[in-house]
C-alpha cells in the first residue's frame, strides 16, 4: 500500500470521524462544540420554528414547556407572546441548557422564563401544569418515545396541546439520503406521517392533525389532551 493510498485512507477515517463527532452533536452537544451547537440551532432552527408556532394560537396567559430547548431561542420567542404566564425550558444536555440560560438571561431575571435540565422522560412538573408543549427537532432522540409522549400528556392540562415540529420525516423528499443518516448514524426514531399520528394517538392524544411542507421536507403535529 503507498504512501499515498494510506495517507488518504487516513483523512478519509479523520473527515468521517469528525462528522460524526459533529452529527452526535444534534443529539446531545457537549462541551465547547455542544455550546457552539446550540447556540447555531437557535439562527438554524428559526424559520422552521416559525413555520411550526403558526398552527397553535398562544394566548398570553399560558404556561408553555419547550422540551429540549437546545440553545433557548424558541423559549424566548414564546416569551415574546406570553405577558402573564410563564415559559418553562428542559434539556437534558448541559451544554444546551447553559446556551439556553445565556440566551434568555434577563426573562429569567424577570420571573417570565426558567430554564433547568431534565429528560422528557421524566419531567419534573406536576399532572395538568401546562397549556402547550412544543418540541422541536427533538422527539428523534426520546429515549422511548411511546412513553415519552404520554409523559408529555401528564403534564398538560385538559385541552392542552402538544406541537412537535422536525425538518425531516419518513417518506419525504429525498428520503434515500437522509434515512441512513437518521436510522444508523443518529439512531433516531424515523416516522412517517401516518406513524406520528399514530404514535400520538396511541399516547391518548385526540384530534392529532399532520402538516407538512413537502418542499422542504418539513413536518407539523399538533396533538389534544382531552378532559
Amino acid at each position: 500500500m503507498t504512501g499515498t493510498v494510506v495517507a488518504r485512507l487516513v483523512w478519509t477515517g479523520f473527515g468521517l470521524g469528525a462528522a460524526y463527532a459533529v452529527t452526535r452533536q444534534c443529539r446531545r452537544p457537549s462541551g465547547w462544540l455542544g455550546r457552539r451547537a446550540a447556540r447555531a440551532m437557535n439562527i438554524t432552527h428559526a424559520r422552521l420554528t416559525a413555520w411550526g408556532l403558526g398552527f397553535v394560537r398562544i394566548e398570553p396567559d399560558w404556561r408553555v414547556l419547550d422540551v429540549g430547548c437546545g440553545g433557548g431561542q424558541t423559549v424566548r420567542t414564546i416569551a415574546g407572546i406570553i405577558r402573564t404566564g410563564r415559559v418553562d425550558g428542559v434539556d437534558y444536555a448541559p451544554a444546551s441548557v447553559a446556551v439556553a440560560r445565556q440566551t434568555n438571561a434577563d426573562l429569567i431575571a424577570s420571573g417570565l422564563v426558567a430554564v433547568q435540565q431534565a429528560s422528557i422522560s421524566q419531567l419534573p412538573f406536576s399532572d395538568g401544569s401546562f397549556d402547550l408543549i412544543t418540541a422541536i427537532e427533538t422527539h428523534y432522540y426520546w429515549p422511548d418515545l411511546p412513553r415519552d409522549l404520554r409523559e408529555a400528556h401528564r403534564v398538560l392540562k385538559p385541552q392542552g396541546r402538544l406541537l412537535i415540529i422536525a425538518e425531516t420525516y419518513k417518506g419525504r423528499r429525498m428520503d434515500w439520503l437522509y434515512r441512513p443518516v437518521m436510522e444508523l448514524l443518529l439512531r433516531a426514531t424515523y416516522l412517517s406521517p401516518d406513524g406520528h399520528r399514530a404514535a400520538m394517538t396511541d399516547a391518548g392524544f385526540v384530534a392529532v392533525t399532520v402538516h407538512t411542507d413537502p418542499s422542504r421536507g418539513w413536518i407539523c403535529l399538533v396533538g389534544l389532551r382531552p378532559n
